[in-house]
């Protein structure tokens, strides 16, 4: 009988001392923390179910979690579309690939702080590039925006975004936040699609063409199928990263942090703001667990798809 070598174990070891101490012992102490009164001062007596009562009738929890929905709801498609798009050209790209490569993933190794804070000088209402943009092409946006008349703004202003500030309007703000958020993520999504279109063989792409197959026809009926494992993990992993967001909220709103009005106050946020603002740590638990009770069930649910992807 071969001996069991235990040396596999010694290797993973310490990845699973780190994700035991940082991601397990936090979710199973977290769970525990919110059946009990526990402040800043202290552990205080064990009230049940009191945390999750009082999220039901919680306006400001609800209204972050549709936030929150908000920001998935665009950030998610809009990722995947651009990645795949930008994929596509890096793939047909046969100089200076690697500078190509960098130039798209820069974004994705930035620190969010810095990105925040750019984003931020951007969208200054009286001095950043965004105004600057439209001025050059003949639009002055602060007078275009708070225009009481004309066609366009009563066209936009069905979508309640007729204010003139980025940052500073309740409709834009969080418009603001999924642009970044966005511009982010594509640049990683765009180098997995990358090696993900990369592993399709040549051989399709070739028999398609001696049929006569146009490249839209190929890209819709070879790329995207075969590159679907790609698209499912893309999606799951931006998903989920994007109900985690909150460097943007944090840094780029304010003050008050997540407004104007709310508006950008996403889960994450409202977590932090319970728990170290309002030092109310078995609530900030309660409201904890049931983000990662939507996470885990949205991955699930994406997991039940799997049997579309072609591998």
């Amino acid at each position: 009988m071969k001996k069991k070598s235990f040396s596999p174990y010694l290797y993973i070891l310490p990845a699973f001392i780190i994700i035991l101490l940082f991601r397990f012992i936090p979710i199973i102490l977290s769970f525990f923390l919110s059946f009990f009164d526990w402040k800043i001062t202290g552990p205080g007596g064990f009230i049940g179910l009191d945390n999750y009562a009082r999220l039901v009738t919680d306006k400001y929890f609800w209204q972050s979690m549709l936030n929150t929905f908000y920001v998935v709801i665009y950030v998610v498609p809009f990722s995947i579309i651009l990645s795949l798009l930008f994929a596509v050209m890096l793939n047909g790209i046969k100089k200076f690939v690697s500078f190509f490569r960098t130039l798209y993933f820069i974004p994705f190794v930035t620190s969010m702080v810095a990105v925040s804070i750019i984003w931020k000088i951007i969208f200054n209402q009286q001095s950043g590039l965004a105004n600057y943009f439209f001025k050059m092409v003949g639009i002055e946006p602060l007078k275009w925006l708070a225009e009481p008349t004309g066609i366009w703004t009563m066209f936009m202003s069905n979508f309640n975004i007729a204010l003139p500030h980025w940052m500073g309007g309740p409709s834009l703000a969080l418009f603001c936040i999924i642009i970044v958020s966005i511009w982010k993520s594509v640049g990683y999504n765009t180098i997995i699609y990358l090696a993900g279109l990369q592993n399709i063989s040549n051989v399709y792409y070739e028999a398609a063409e001696i049929d006569g197959a146009s490249k839209k026809r190929q890209f819709f009926n070879i790329t995207l199928p075969l590159v679907s494992p790609t698209t499912f993990y893309v999606m799951m992993m931006t998903t989920i990263t994007t109900f985690q967001t909150f460097s943007q909220v944090y840094l780029m709103t304010g003050p008050p942090i997540g407004g104007p009005q709310g508006t950008t106050k996403l889960i994450v946020y409202y977590i932090f703001e319970q728990g170290i603002d309002k030092n109310d740590f078995s609530y900030a638990s309660a409201v904890a667990l049931v983000l990662f009770l939507i996470i885990l069930g949205l991955t699930l649910f994406q997991r039940s798809t799997e049997k579309k992807v072609h591998y």
